[in-house]
């Protein structure tokens, strides 16, 4: 016992640090400390220090290389293993549950089983060949060909859905590697980075947080409680980061101690996987909900048809034999014939195609989208952005190309007009005012160089805007690097929405100073001084305000985004006091008494294409409305650049949103196309007032608190190149080159998807309808109780109509004819009144044409056997379905049903396939499918009669309106408000401006001032005036803004050219 305590007492002394590995910690003892969070733990192990020597890393230069794989070979590597794909022979399992396949599986063995047996009897005629076995043969390779082909189908579409998971896999985080920050795939992270976290991402690791400022995150993926956690680098049970948890503010570096399986995220994901009650949910989009309910109606007519031929066929084989002497073989067999029509005909009858029309749609679409730049990440996101009727796009990176330039500055009252005047501009300014710009710019930013090292190339990573101002001060001399690395950074406030500004604090010497940048004119309304050219700290007053004023709405008016540097020196006693302030909930950095250092003028040009996006969005009918953050100039200068901004439309700031009530925002919200220093709150409010005004909407959004807006919309964009990932999570669709131009393929695919499918609709309504009244009324009127349409011909046209025709007509290319159609209202049926004409004309046509061949073609075709008769009506059945499918690849009204058919490889070679295999079908095929080989002549009458379908098309297609059906039914989405309405009102608007203004000048005119004389008017109107300028103000416009006249007034042709600018509407 003495012994056993000595040896417990020797283990208590070890230090828990000691392991078998180079690492002096096991991955064991590194994943207690997560789950749950273990504070003692972390103690005993010495704390973040003993820990980040432990794992051979200094939290203030991070890892090197030369450790990398050796750390993922013990720590592990952070991906997840593979999730076991379905093998094919599990689909084939799948695809054969089907009810009506398996009751027609079970009907193909008794026929097969009976048909030997009739085959052996010794009752069976030597002179005839021993066929029996060859109808329940050839129905359950039918069946196998079928099953086989559903099997194929799904496994193509998992395959293309892996690759999409893949992409939406392929994350980038940000770390610390040998003193340099890097941008590496999240895939590559391992344990004892030094990983840094910004608002807006998710973190991919567990970790502890190492320093920071005012780091916050988002854990309710784990905790289920959707809160702010703060988290403080001490000894504290907030300095642990949870893998899965989002960064909503703040800033840190964390250091990572447990990657893919080992994280918290890790080992939650594998558990939903052993979970035997966990079953996969499949994710059904609107659109299939749709079909489903339809499908299931549509097999009720089916299912009630079959079960009334079933009865029908019963009642008259009983009847019709009563007198004969049947043996129990042959009634047997027969009955079992009658029950294997009747199941054919509910396996013709029930659609199963549709959901897989548009599985197979959703699928072929998603892929195709994502070489047009659409990650998408909801499926019913597809298929929902065909029928948008309104897009709020951001400014920034998604209507301009997000590659910022400094083109104009002004900095001490005195200006450079462009980049190659930069140079002469710093011999006119004191160099105090460039050393404040450099290191202001350099410290109060979070942008960065990375370096390729394939080819090597140094490229900035970060907020565009900061790298615009890091290269403005590269050029004065400044190297950023050196800066940061000198400087003693002491608090830092991450760019807020609401302030619209970023705010570092350093120390220096005995004091601390505050540099701040941001929207020029919120941060020059907190300015008090500015600093002159000559280097002195100058008061703010009314003038010099007024000057700097004037610059800006001189810039935004050119589309340039401007921004106010400025900073603020404190002392010690009023840095503690922010601290305190901070500490007690105060939001944000206080911005009051700043000295202005200067302001920046930075140029974002339009990405081509741009203006013809924006014009073909209009020509769809889909309202687009700008929603940014710039100031209300700079928004319209560039909405009305890009042609978002018409006449009549309405320009609001977000403030002007905020005061007004909910019924007025809905008014105004209708007309506006421009809203200007917004906020994510503000996208929110947009996106609940044009739903409560029954629009579907779609939104762009790249930030953090983007994450609400996105969510809500019918259709959420997120930007996949500056994008949060927090964004990212909470859209739809991930725009992967973050372009405005992307957004408008996905309206075109959308709008393809939803016609494929209806496409679809339209062949399998007319070919179930006709198929089943054809075989019930052949098989009830005929002798032998038998459809002209044998049960192994069916499952051939039901191969056809179901998985050929949804390849065929589900996987089109997208035309630009798409957007010459309204978007159809969310509440418009599937089957619309042009696809109701199709499906009843074709139908009624192929019933009749067939039902005539049936009963009266002996005597048409002068032909006299039986059998080539049937295989003739089989040919010409299948041939009106070849053809209808050709009529059915437009639903629009448009005659020319073979434009762009060049492009469709799919639908032509499936087109082909199926003549091929009818061919072979009809020739070769005669004991499984009751067919005998026919003449040319017999082919060609067939395949003319099948053509017939064409120029019926024609028909239907221009039969008049005349009940006014598709008037009083007509799916269109009412538009809110319509180009051609606005450009009236702003033409009015326009006209009743200019009468103001007439009325105003000729008022001005026959009222003198006193002690004037007679020739007042002339002089008024002929002669310069004594002062330079005249102001007048008329009125508001149609925007609710002030109408003035502010220009030198010189003679009537001065009066003529003020009235025409008169107008501020767009």
């Amino acid at each position: 016992m003495p012994s056993n305590n000595n040896d417990d007492d020797e283990e208590q002394r070890q230090p828990l640090l000691g392991s078998r590995s180079l690492f002096s910690i096991s991955p064991e003892k590194l994943m207690e400390l997560i789950d749950p969070k273990n504070l003692a733990l972390l103690k005993q192990l010495g704390g973040i220090d003993a820990i980040a020597s432990a794992l051979h890393v200094d939290p203030s230069t991070g890892i090197s290389d030369d450790l990398i794989q050796t750390r993922q070979s013990v720590f592990g590597q952070n991906d997840l293993p593979k999730a076991k794909a379905k093998k094919f022979w599990q689909l084939i399992i799948i695809a054969y549950n089907d009810k009506t396949i398996i009751l027609l599986t079970i009907a193909a063995i008794i026929s097969l089983g009976i048909g030997i047996g009739q085959d052996l009897s010794p009752d069976h005629p030597s002179n005839q060949p021993k066929i029996g076995w060859v109808e329940g043969t050839a129905i359950l390779v039918a069946v196998l060909a079928v099953t086989l082909t559903n099997a194929i189908n799904d496994f193509q579409k998992e395959k293309q859905f892996q690759k999409l998971n893949a992409k939406k896999e392929d994350k980038r985080v940000t770390v610390l590697r040998m003193g340099r920050e890097q941008c590496i795939n999240a895939h590559d992270l391992v344990v004892g980075d030094i990983l840094i976290v910004e608002p807006g991402d998710v973190v991919l690791a567990d970790g502890i947080y190492v320093s920071g400022y005012n780091l916050g995150c988002d854990e309710s993926s784990a905790t289920g409680e959707a809160e702010t956690v703060r988290k403080h680098p001490a000894y504290s049970n907030d300095c642990f980061i949870l893998s899965g948890s989002k960064v909503l503010e703040g800033v840190g570096r964390v250091l990572v101690i447990a990657v893919g399986t080992n994280s918290f995220f890790g080992k939650t994901m594998m558990a939903l996987r052993r979970d035997p009650n966990a079953t996969q949910r499949q994710e059904n989009t609107p659109l299939q909900l749709k079909l489903d309910v339809l499908a299931e109606q549509i097999a009720k007519f089916g299912i009630g048809a079959s079960l009334a031929m079933l009865i029908t066929l019963t009642i008259k084989y009983f009847v019709t034999t009563a007198h004969e002497h049947k043996t129990g073989a042959e009634i047997a067999s027969t009955m079992v014939n009658i029950v294997i029509q009747t199941i054919t005909i509910i396996v013709v009858a029930v659609p199963e195609g549709l959901p897989m029309a548009v599985t197979m749609a959703l699928a072929f679409a998603t892929t195709q989208m994502l070489k047009d730049n659409n990650l998408v990440r909801v499926l019913a996101a597809c298929e929902t952005m065909g029928n948008a009727t309104t897009i709020c796009t951001d400014k920034t990176g998604t209507l301009t190309q997000n590659q910022m330039t400094v083109v104009k500055g002004m900095f001490g009252l005195q200006q450079f007009k462009d980049p190659a005047g930069v140079q002469e501009w710093t011999g006119r300014v004191d160099g105090k005012i460039i050393q404040l710009l450099v290191e202001g710019v350099s410290v109060n930013s979070t942008a960065y160089e990375d370096i390729d090292t394939t080819p090597i190339k140094k490229t900035f990573l970060g907020s565009k805007t900061e790298i615009a101002l890091l290269m403005l001060a590269r050029s004065l001399g400044g190297d950023y690097v050196t800066i940061r690395r000198h400087s003693h950074i002491a608090k830092l406030y991450p760019f807020a929405s609401k302030k619209k500004s970023m705010t570092t604090v350093i120390g220096k010497e005995n004091k601390f100073r505050a540099y701040t940048k941001g929207a020029s004119e919120i941060v020059l309304r907190s300015c008090t001084h500015y600093i002159a050219a000559n280097g002195e700290k100058v008061d703010m007053d009314k003038k010099s305000r007024q000057r700097w004023e004037r610059v800006i709405d001189k810039d935004a008016s050119e589309a340039l985004r401007t921004i106010a540097l400025a900073y603020i020196d404190m002392e010690p006693d009023q840095y503690e006091t922010m601290c305190e302030n901070d500490d007690q909930g105060d939001d944000g950095f206080p911005m009051e008494k700043l000295v202005l250092i200067g302001i920046v003028a930075i140029e974002d040009p339009l990405r081509p294409g741009v203006v013809e996006s924006v014009a073909a969005f209009r020509r769809a009918g889909v309202f687009v409305r700008m929603v940014t953050g710039d100031n209300i100039k700079t928004a319209t200068a560039i909405a009305r650049n890009a042609g978002i901004l018409t006449k009549g439309g309405i320009v609001l700031s977000a403030s002007e949103l905020r005061a007004m009530s909910p019924e007025e925002q809905r008014q105004r919200i209708s007309r506006m196309q421009v809203l200007a220093r917004s906020s994510p709150t503000d996208k929110t409010t947009v996106v609940v007032r044009l739903q409560e005004l029954d629009q579907v909407v779609g939104m762009t959004g790249d930030g953090t608190n983007d994450g609400p807006a996105l969510r809500l919309a019918d259709v959420g964009f997120s930007m996949g190149v500056t994008g949060t990932e927090v964004a990212k999570e909470a859209s739809d669709i991930v725009l992967m080159d973050d372009n405005f131009n992307s957004i408008l393929k996905a309206l075109l695919w959308g709008r393809t998807v939803n016609d494929g499918v209806r496409k679809f609709l339209t062949f399998q309504l007319t070919v179930n309808v006709a198929a089943v009244v054809i075989s019930f009324i052949s098989a009830v009127t005929s002798e032998k109780a038998e459809s002209v349409l044998s049960a192994v011909q069916l499952l051939w046209v039901n191969l056809i109509m179901d998985t050929l025709a949804a390849l065929a007509l589900a996987t089109e290319r997208p035309s630009v004819d798409l957007l010459d159609r309204k978007p159809a209202s969310k509440y418009a049926h599937l089957i619309n009144y042009r696809m109701v004409k199709m499906i009843l004309g074709q139908a009624i046509f192929q019933i009749t044409i067939n039902l005539i061949a049936v009963y009266a073609g002996h005597q048409i075709f002068q032909v006299q056997d039986e059998a080539v008769m049937r295989t003739m009506v089989f040919n010409m059945f299948v041939f009106l379905q070849v053809f209808n499918e050709i009529n059915c690849r437009r639903i629009d009204g448009s005659i020319n049903v073979f434009k762009n058919i060049t492009h469709d490889w799919i639908f032509i070679t499936v087109q082909i396939v199926v003549i091929l295999c009818q061919f072979l079908i009809v020739t070769f095929g005669g004991l499984a499918f009751n067919t005998v080989p026919l003449t040319i002549e017999q082919w060609i009458i067939t395949v003319a009669i099948g053509a017939l379908s064409l120029p019926v098309g024609v028909i239907i297609r221009v039969i008049p309106d005349c009940c006014g059906i598709e008037r009083r039914y007509n799916e269109d989405a009412t538009p809110l408000a319509s180009y051609s309405r606005l450009n009236w009102e702003g033409a009015i608007g326009h006209i009743r401006n200019q009468l103001r203004v007439y009325s105003a000048l000729r008022k001005s005119y026959q009222t003198p001032p006193p002690g004037s004389s007679n020739n007042y008017h002339a002089r008024r109107f002929f002669s310069e005036p004594p002062s330079d300028s005249a102001s007048v103000t008329i009125g508001r416009d149609d925007n609710n803004n002030n109408v003035n006249i502010s220009n030198p007034i010189r003679g009537y042709g001065a009066i003529v050219k003020t009235t025409r600018s008169a107008d501020s509407s767009p």
